[in-house]
This record gives C-alpha cells, structure tokens and sequence, in this order.
C-alpha cells in the first residue's frame, strides 16, 4: 500500500517532545468522515443548492476510505491503539443513501461504531427503521440538509433536526452528532436556547455538541457556557479545534466527564497552526500545498521556511488541549476519560 502522506522528521519529533506520553495507549476518536469520491452526484438540484459551510476542508482530501483512516492512525499514532466513530460526508453533492451503507458495511467488517446521516424530511419512523436496519447508533445531522430556501444566518438546529426526530431519538436513547448552525457560533442565543430546549425536553438522547459548538476563536464563546451551566448531559467534542482558551473553558465549564477527543478526519491531515484575527480563525498553511487560497478568509500561506515548521492539524489540537489540561490540572485519569472512556461509556460499548 502507498503511504498516505508524508511523515516528516518535524512530524515524528513533534509527536514524541509532546503528544506521545501525554496519549492514553487506547484512544477513541467520536468524529471521523469516511466516504468515496465516487459517491458524488451531479444534477441541476445539486447545481444550484446553497453553500453553507466552509470550502477549505475539501482542499485536504477528496474521500477518506476506511484504509484510509486506519492507515492515518498507523501513521500518526503508531504506538497507540485507536479506535473511531465513523459517519459519512454531509455535503448535498453526496448520494446519503450510498455514503450510508458503505459506512453500515465498513462498520460490520472492522468492528466500528457508526452514525447514519439523516434527513430533515424522513418521517420519525423512517429515521427509526434507517437507524435500527443499519446497526447505527444514532444520527450525524448537519445544517446542509435543511431546506434550500432557508437563508444561512436564519438556519436554526430544529430545522436540520426536527421535533419528530428528536422524540424518536430520545425514545431509543440514540446518539445526535451536532454541528451547529450561524454565524455567532456557540454563543449564538438562538443555538443556546435549543440546545436547552433538546436537553430538557429529550433528556434520553446522547447529544454531543462538535467542535465545542464551533468557537474555534474565544470571541464564539460569549456567555454561552454561564447559559448552559444547568445543563447535565451533553457533551462536547473538540475536534478541529486548537484553541487553549476555548479548551480551558470547556473543562472549567462541563468537567473532564463531558469532553471527548474526536479529530474531524480526514481534514486533520492537513499541515496547519490555526491563529485567530478579530474573530476570524485562520489556518496557515504551506505555500502552494492546497492551491489557489488566496479567495478564502480562512487560509493564508506562508513562505516555505515557515511552511516546513508546519506539522499535521491533528497534532496542534491535541497539543493545544495538553496545553489547556495542564492548566487545569487535569490528571492521567482525566485524559484517559477524555482520550478513550468518556466516548465507550457514552456510546455503550
């Protein structure tokens, strides 16, 4: 098999000066994308639906095959065992229905927990028979599949994750992977008052809130953790996420019960150290790496003294949460709960 991508010496130093003692030898990563290109389609539909998420992730990688994933852990973790949650691609120009049984059928050969992708517009009977038939223990929903006339900044959680499919969800006690939606990010008051309408209303579902609710720069974060401080049971995940402060008020706030590794593959292969302006996250990268970037507000190159310093966006977030950990005074147990026992606990494994 060829090697996925190269494995530097700044690489190998990096994981062995500041991850590699840090790491428990089990680790479970709650978010990962698996899926093949060729489950794109085209059509006219496809065409001319909305884009309402960021386009620089599709720069690292066109799929991520299941080998694909297992060889990135080899790589990157090559003394540690990992273990991931798989789910498929969320964007429109993907047949769901083809990306969800290549998940259902990698999950029955290796052994990994999965999540289908659902629809906003399934029935609660539909999602409950999709979810049961494929042996998934819940649902990854995401703001792409809300209605195509709904304005970006108006897409609320419940128009993505509708009523009916939060009772069937919480009667079942399933798994919701969420990503959520406007530009305000996790202190948007909107998303803060259905988060505490989901974990009152359906107590049952197992709600992981990604990316720490997508403040990837402290200006997202607000007041939102003062408004969910009543809350019990969700969890966050803070995958594609680097940034210390967020990290550190994400375990002042919830504890190291309700935090969880997940990375976001593939898109973690990329070479990045992520800094923030005014507001803005930005991912620096090597020049020429991920091609023309000069249109997105959230790439800038760097010359290639500096781009040759540039380790794997995988490394910088666990770096950045082993940061925020010995701030806190985490403790070896902590980081083992949020590394591995926290995600097999939650997911009933």
């Amino acid at each position: 098999m060829t090697q996925l991508f190269e494995v530097k010496d700044i690489d190998k130093k990096f994981y062995e000066e500041q991850l590699k003692d840090f790491l428990p030898k089990k680790i479970f990563d709650i978010h990962t994308h698996v899926w093949l290109d060729k489950f794109k389609i085209k059509g006219e539909h496809i065409a001319n639906a909305p884009i309402r998420s960021a386009t620089w992730p599709s720069r690292v990688a066109k799929d991520n095959s299941v080998e694909d994933l297992i060889q990135t852990y080899k790589l990157m973790f090559p003394d540690k065992q990992v273990t991931p949650l798989i789910f498929g691609y969320p964007k429109v120009n993907f047949d769901i229905e083809v990306s969800n049984n290549y998940i259902k059928t990698c999950a029955k050969k290796h052994g990994f927990p999965s999540l289908i992708l659902s629809m906003p517009e399934w029935s609660g009977a539909e999602l409950e028979e999709r979810i049961t038939k494929g042996g998934f223990l819940g649902t990854k929903v995401y703001l792409n599949f809300a209605k195509p006339y709904i304005p970006q900044k108006e897409i609320r959680i419940f128009d993505f994750l509708p009523i009916h499919q939060l009772e069937v969800l919480n009667t079942h006690q399933w798994v919701v992977m969420l990503h959520i939606p406007r530009d305000k990010r996790l202190k948007d008051p909107v998303n803060l008052a259905q988060l505490l309408e989901i974990e009152h209303n359906y107590p049952n579902i197992k709600l992981i809130v990604a990316h720490v609710g997508r403040a990837y720069c402290i200006e997202d974060v607000g007041d939102a953790f003062e408004v969910l401080a009543e809350t019990k049971k969700m969890v966050f995940d803070f995958s594609a996420n680097s940034n210390q402060s967020v990290f550190e008020k994400l375990i002042k706030a919830v504890g190291p019960k309700r935090i969880l590794f997940g990375s976001d593959m593939p898109i973690l292969r990329m070479r990045t150290r992520r800094m923030c302006e005014s507001g803005n996250y930005v991912n620096l990268v090597p020049k020429g790496l991920y091609g023309d970037v000069s249109e997105d507000g959230h790439m800038r190159e760097l010359d290639k003294v500096e781009g040759d310093k540039l380790t794997y966006f995988m490394y910088e977030e666990i770096a950045a949460f082993n940061r925020a950990a010995t701030s806190a005074m985490l403790k070896k147990d902590d980081i083992e709960d949020i590394f591995y026992n926290n995600a097999v606990r939650l997911l009933g494994l």
